[in-house]
Formats: structure tokens, C-alpha cells, sequence
């Protein structure tokens, strides 16, 4: 049987991951749209990303809007190749009743 992957396992990150993955190839979620859209604070979100970059499952870009920081988010290729095989691993254990 398919193994969860234990970092994209805890529902926070599974989350961003599921929205990260939605997004168009080469495009980046802004850090505050991922916050607003899960509910999460700035250093929730945070601590889930470095979890998520140190697994390079997304990568994290800075720079600047004028006068003000912008982050943005990416999920990389490997991050989504792992965020698929947990949710097939998922789906196999929801489709065997255990």
C-alpha cells in the first residue's frame, strides 16, 4: 500500500498543498491570499512553509511592491509529485474501509 507522506499529512500543510497544486503551472500564490483563504495567521502559515521549503515541496520567493514585501509561493515539481502519491495513498484507504 501507497505511505502518507508525513509532511504533507498535518491538515495545515495538506491544505496549502491542495491549493498550491490547483495553481497554473508557473504561477505563484501571494502569502496573504494563502492566509486569508485558510484562516491562518502570519506565523502559522509561516511555520508551515519553512516545513514545506525545508522538504522542498514549495519554493518561497521575496520582493517588493513598492515600499512593501511581497512573498509568494510555489509548489515545486517534487512537491507536487508527493502531494499526488499522498492523495492516491488517501483514496486506497478510504476505498478499503480501513
Amino acid at each position: 500500500m501507497d505511505k502518507l507522506d508525513p509532511v504533507i499529512h498535518q491538515p495545515v500543510r495538506l491544505r496549502i498543498m491542495s491549493v498550491l497544486t490547483g495553481v497554473e503551472d508557473g504561477s505563484e500564490a501571494d502569502f496573504t491570499y494563502l492566509k486569508q483563504l485558510l484562516g491562518l495567521t502570519d506565523g502559522n502559515l509561516g511555520s508551515h512553509l519553512v516545513k514545506l521549503e525545508q522538504s522542498n515541496y514549495v519554493e518561497i520567493s521575496k520582493t517588493f511592491v513598492g515600499k512593501k514585501p511581497k512573498t509568494y509561493v510555489q509548489a515545486t515539481g517534487k512537491g507536487k509529485d508527493a502531494f499526488r502519491a499522498h492523495v492516491k495513498a488517501l483514496k486506497r484507504i478510504i476505498e478499503s474501509g480501513d
